[in-house]
């Protein structure tokens, strides 16, 4: 009742900042457990697929989303809480190895449960390779994974940005990919790889994004461990400008 509340309420605001369009929504099934499978493009993504799919879906969310202070991300908190998004402490194998068992529940129970094989939102807008979280829970559960993929919500707001900028974003929902051949296989780390990757596969034919065959938290360290360097030099070349004679400057800021 909240869940539908909730999106009675935002819906129509959500609509007119952002004009979604769905393809593809027959690919949902009216009833029973499946999984859907999204890239990760903006925290927005956490918002509006949900709204657009008929069925009550449950994403992980990471608990940042749910602690911000600021009113816009006391609203988004608000949304995620009354749309039952699961909040999820991402610091730990055992953080991770709980959230997949609370999906394992929802999936038991017959419910959607919507996730990020990347674990984390794209740091550039390309693809990154999956995390087996999805393999895991499609081998345990038996249901049917279904490929998503956002565009534009990068767009609407950006990583590091608060604010929403009205625009459009198109929300592509594949085939259900059902891994028959994986029945009465163990749920081993070589056939949770391989559904993963297929998973992965079947998003980036629907998304057209470049693949990077590296996690995207390793890209965002690698990103971070040079901000500081970047800064250094920086710093270093306005000393020497500063110290240098009025020409040096000139020609320095030339080149």
């Amino acid at each position: 009742m909240q869940y539908q509340l909730s999106r009675m309420v935002a819906g129509p605001f959500l609509r007119m900042l952002v004009r979604p369009t769905v393809i593809g929504a027959e690919h949902i099934p009216p009833s029973g457990p499946a999984i859907l499978a999204s890239n990760h493009l903006s925290i927005i993504d956490s918002i509006y697929l949900p709204l657009m799919v008929e069925r009550p879906v449950t994403f992980a969310a990471k608990s940042e989303y749910f602690t911000g202070t600021r009113p816009q991300d006391r609203a988004v908190a608000a949304y995620l809480r009354a749309t039952n998004q699961l909040s999820t402490d991402r610091a730990g194998a055992r953080a991770a190895q709980e959230m997949l068992e609370a999906a394992l529940e929802l999936l038991r129970s017959g419910q959607l449960f919507g996730i990020y094989p990347e674990g984390t939102r794209s740091p550039d807008g390309r693809l990154y390779r999956g995390r087996t979280g999805v393999g895991y829970l499609a081998l345990h559960s038996g249901a049917p994974v279904i490929p998503v993929a956002m565009l534009g919500t990068e767009k609407i707001l950006p990583p590091g940005h608060r604010i929403p900028k009205p625009g459009k974003i198109e929300i592509r929902i594949g085939e259900p990919l059902e891994f028959t051949e994986f029945r009465g296989q163990p749920a081993g780390a070589r056939q949770r790889r391989a559904v993963t990757d297929e998973v992965v596969r079947s998003i980036q034919k629907l998304s057209g994004q470049e693949f990077v065959p590296m996690y995207a938290s390793a890209r965002k360290e690698e990103l971070a461990a040079d901000r500081p360097a970047n800064h250094g030099s920086a710093d270093a070349s306005r000393t020497t400008t500063a110290s240098d004679s009025s020409a040096a400057s000139d020609s320095s800021a030339a080149s």
